[in-house]
């Protein structure tokens, strides 16, 4: 790859090398992003599939031809490459994390993982063993995570049987789980329910090539994504680990499967944990076999931790300011980082260089770090400016891609857990209302019963009070029967009395009427 000219001398890139890694340095407005286009042009060119992030949005006119000015003419014969350059677009697939500027960029929480996941939400690291908690009562329960409600629904399922798990899987704390849904809030807000989702992104889209051969350049809008850079961190490590998982060994190929340009690559490493930062290190270092290039791009080398800045062995610097101490020692590292040229010395180099020019050392087809030179960088072949929403547009309808920009909401987590509780509410209702059932006919034999012991005893006692009524009936008459007795016995004895009298009475005269008859 044909990059830059120093002299007469043409820079070039064995693209058997383009996968030993790279950086791009300079300060604002020196050329870096011309840099990075002219690159992502050449792989694009040569058959390899690009990835880069669009953070200024500013790399977008890569989809339509560059504008003929003077300057560019003039620059065109001077690297000479008057027979092989041409005004041209190239194959651009938009995408964009928030949906505006491109196709969705999806991932579901499940292929994410607890680790990049507590990065992201930054958890303490007894939070972060509630969430791998989480991962694993999920995948022992066939529970997919895919978005963001699959995880708070899991949150809310593992907090209403904390106690049924703790005996399995350890301690959850209500404290962990309170902390992780709070920290859900702010990605929410920086659009991880956008994020989140399906169709989850399958990467080897991003690893195609048109019918003429040429390698499609996948554009990344992250002019809102930097803006959460904890997030664009970990989409970014995520992205590399996925195809690191994905990729079989390559071992030494002719040119590389994939390039990344990751543009404001300081924002990757700025404030990140040291667990972040080791895991980027182990990509970067590892992701080479499987025939991935990666190039950072940034102010200063400086931006980048020495762990992963000593795996890159191509290195375009661009001019470096040193008016401050600090800048000034950040030129000298610069200036150290490179094989030395004895025509020059580099550090003097750094602070003298124009726009577009550059030290550039790259490795050559044995892998050898060549000597720094001072050279121009060629210019891009497509639009510098960025592409009009028309043009934009146009790119995302032919690029095949559309099959991403409806999302699905497939049964996950979410859907089972509602179904699970929505079930248990019903077995729930339905033994609350078998027991107020089971209740009433309690309440309904007990008042049978109140009341069958209630016609009992009002039976009894209206049997007892016939029986009194009864016997005072008996009573009565037995009472009369004795008065009538009695009335009878008195009226016989008055008769009988009487009988007597008038006895006695005839008796008496009789004899008193004898005695007289006998003394006449």
């Amino acid at each position: 790859m044909y990059l830059a000219l120093a002299g007469n001398r043409r820079i070039v890139l064995p693209l058997c090398m383009a996968n030993r890694h790279g950086l791009i340095a300079g300060a604002s407005g020196t050329g870096k992003t011309i840099t990075m286009k002219v690159m992502a042009e050449s792989f694009s060119d040569a058959g390899v599939p690009v990835f880069l992030c669009d953070v200024k949005g500013d790399v977008s006119g890569l989809c339509a031809p560059g504008e003929k000015t003077e300057g560019v003419e003039r620059r065109i014969d001077r690297f000479g490459i008057r027979d092989c350059f041409a005004y041209k677009g190239y194959p651009v697939c938009f995408w964009d994390v928030y949906q505006q500027g491109g196709h969705p960029v999806r991932a579901t929480v499940s292929d994410m993982g607890p680790d990049l996941l507590a990065n992201i939400l930054g958890l303490t690291p007894a939070q972060q063993g509630v969430l791998n908690i989480l991962f694993r009562i999920a995948d022992d329960n066939g529970l997919l995570l895919v978005d963001l409600k699959d995880l708070r629904a899991m949150l809310s399922h593992i907090s209403d049987h904390r106690s049924e798990y703790a005996i399995q899987y350890g301690n959850i704390a209500a404290q962990s789980l309170g902390g992780i849904q709070r920290a859900l809030l702010p990605l929410e807000a920086q659009g991880g329910n956008l994020f989140f989702g399906e169709p989850a992104l399958d990467l080897h889209d991003w690893m195609r090539t048109t019918s003429d051969g040429r390698g499609m350049i996948n554009l990344l809008d992250c002019t809102r994504l930097v803006q959460n850079p904890a997030l664009y961190a970990s989409f970014l490590l995520w992205m590399l680990s996925e195809l690191f998982e994905q990729l079989p060994e390559a071992g030494d190929p002719e040119k590389p499967k994939l390039v990344f340009f990751f543009d404001e690559a300081h924002l990757l490493f700025e404030g990140a944990p040291k667990a972040l930062v080791q895991k980027m290190e182990q990509v970067v270092r590892l992701i080479r076999s499987k025939g991935i290039g990666i190039y950072f791009v940034t102010q200063s080398p400086s931006d980048i931790p020495d762990s992963v800045l000593a795996q890159l062995s191509n290195r375009v610097q661009h001019a470096l300011r040193g008016y401050t101490p600090a800048e000034q020692k950040a030129v000298r590292a610069a200036a150290r980082s490179l094989r030395p040229n004895p025509a020059f010395k580099a550090e003097d180099m750094i602070s003298e260089l124009g726009v577009g020019e550059a030290l550039v050392s790259l490795l050559d087809a044995n892998g050898v770090p060549g000597v720094v030179e001072r050279a121009a960088i060629l210019c891009p072949q497509s639009r510098m400016a960025p592409a009009d929403d028309v043009t934009r547009r146009a790119a995302m309808s032919a690029d095949g891609m559309a099959k991403y920009d409806r999302s699905v909401d497939n049964e996950s987590a979410y859907e089972t857990l509602a179904d699970r509780k929505a079930a248990e509410e019903e077995q729930a209702r339905l033994a609350a209302e078998r027991a107020q059932l089971e209740k009433e006919r309690a309440a309904f034999e007990a008042q049978k019963q109140k009341d069958a012991e209630a016609a009992r005893k009002k039976q009894e006692k209206e049997a007892e009070a016939a029986r009194k009524r009864a016997e005072k009936q008996l009573e009565k008459e037995q009472a009369a029967r004795q008065r009538a007795a009695e009335r009878r016995q008195a009226q016989i004895e008055r008769q009988l009395i009487n009988t007597g009298a008038q006895v006695l009475k005839r008796g008496l005269m009789n004899t008193l009427l004898g005695g007289g008859k006998r003394r006449r």
